[in-house]
């Protein structure tokens, strides 16, 4: 959350957060803190205010391998949501995915209750690739990978930033790769291979940022981050700074 919701949860006034900080006397991880705005977690954290610690409630961080058919949503009046998938005991009305995957795609989804660490992840400053396993209904070639790689333009006019892509196996008829994306537009990798003269068929994504879909996770399963991921969300909380 935020340092100044953290700090006001804590009956401290805006007045007094303000002096603070500029007197550096709040302190995050021993750091002084540079704004009030920036996000932190008592869980992952240590916050001081004046020498005194200030304690909040942990987030929570899930890593889930969404099925396919399952939609990216809170609530959905039609299709069974991710947040569907959330047993009793972990459910919070503030959880929320971190971006989103289609309804026909399946693999890595970040599942949270910290607002502003999923603007940190998605948002175009701080270049978070994704990396997605692809099967598609044709040839892929050399000359897909070098467009890729130049950037896929749509019939539009848009234009896609500079993506890898990894031939796996490749036939007349299917071919599998993976590819490898710095930004999120709609339907980005689906219109993509179009754009080549292919149709994918599946598409899972494996790697979020500094995360990677564990291997034994099943479908439609999710777990609590371990303590090296937390870690890597340690890392993009202080980027907020």
């Amino acid at each position: 959350m935020r340092l100044d919701i953290l700090l006001a949860q804590a009956h401290i006034s805006r007045k007094k957060m303000k002096q603070a900080l500029l007197k550096k006397k709040i302190l995050v991880d021993d750091c002084p803190a540079r704004k009030l705005s920036q996000n932190v977690d008592t869980g992952l954290q240590t916050i001081t205010l004046e020498e005194q610690p200030v304690l909040g409630k942990p987030h929570q961080y899930f890593m889930m391998n969404k099925p396919l058919g399952v939609v990216t949503a809170n609530s959905d009046a039609k299709f069974q949501t991710v947040l569907d998938l959330i047993r009793p005991e972990d459910f919070s009305e503030d959880l929320y995915s971190v971006g989103r995957l289609d309804r026909d795609t399946s693999g890595l989804l970040l599942i949270t209750d910290n607002g502003p660490l999923g603007f940190l992840l998605l948002h175009p400053q701080y270049h978070v690739t994704k990396t997605y396993e692809v099967e598609v209904n044709g040839l892929l070639d050399d000359q897909a990978v070098q467009s890729f790689q130049k950037g896929i333009v749509f019939l539009d006019g848009t234009i896609c930033k500079p993506a890898t892509l990894t031939i796996r196996s490749s036939s007349s008829n299917k071919s599998r790769a993976t590819v490898t994306i710095s930004e999120g537009k709609f339907h980005q990798i689906k219109k993509m291979f179009l754009t080549v003269g292919v149709k994918v068929t599946s598409l899972k994504r494996i790697h979020f940022g500094d995360f990677e879909l564990e291997p034994n996770l099943a479908t439609g399963e999710y777990r609590v981050l371990n303590q090296a991921e937390l870690e890597i969300v340690r890392h993009y909380l202080e980027k907020s700074y």
